[in-house]
């Protein structure tokens, strides 16, 4: 990873640390007013035997885990942000959350049956995003499944303030058809591809993907 990449990384998690209890208190709850979020999330969870391990990638305040847990998934949650990492711990106290940075994990090869990745690779520059899912490719076992969902356009946006504290942040937005070419990149197949436009009231208003892939064979 370059210099410029690491510090990104940096402010990234710091930014994460800075903002973690007001993103806890706005985000936590927010599945419940999201039902085509649960609906893929239920098939998600129904792809998993009792002993397979799933990870939630960038799992902030833990929600995404929690759901999948109540559902009988045994589930991880890792983020680049201690802070969200203490939040997510705070909110689920019985399950196992830990920080890490998806372009470098301290897993072993194959550790995970799953990977739900929801809305994490959108902190990721275009150049980089193979090689991300080239790691999580790496830490599924054969055949393993993974969930990725982002916000669909072409923009970049960057913050230095969100919710009244100071930040150094870049929003990515992918097409589709864009973030399907780099999952094959990556040695992934490509199950199901779906889209939806935004819910009012409840979520920044960007239409959104969701792409569920699964390991191919090396």
């Amino acid at each position: 990873m370059s210099s410029s990449s690491r510090d990104s990384r940096s402010d990234l998690s710091a930014s994460y640390d800075e903002l973690a209890e007001e993103y806890t208190r706005r985000i936590a709850g927010e599945l419940e007013h999201k039902p085509f979020d649960r609906e893929l999330l239920d098939r998600f969870a129904a792809m998993f035997d009792a002993d397979d391990m799933v990870c939630d990638m960038g799992c902030g305040p833990g929600h995404v885990a929690r759901y999948l847990h109540e559902r009988g998934v045994r589930v991880i949650g890792i983020d680049l942000s201690p802070q969200m990492v203490n939040q997510a711990r705070l909110l689920n106290p019985r399950l196992d959350f830990r920080q890490g940075d998806i372009m470098s994990l301290d897993v072993p090869d194959e550790s995970w049956a799953g990977i739900v990745l929801f809305y994490s690779v959108i902190h990721i520059p275009r150049a980089e995003v193979v090689r991300a899912l080239r790691e999580l490719r790496r830490c599924l076992r054969p055949g393993g499944r993974l969930l990725v969902s982002f916000h669909i356009g072409d923009d970049l946006v960057h913050l230095d303030e969100l919710w009244d504290h100071p930040v150094s942040m870049d929003f990515l937005f992918f097409g589709t058809d864009e973030m399907l070419g780099y999952l094959g990149e990556a040695g992934f197949d490509i199950g199901e591809s779906l889209e939806r436009d935004p819910y009012p009231d409840v979520e920044y208003q960007s239409r959104r993907a969701y792409i569920l892939a699964r390991k191919t064979g090396d």
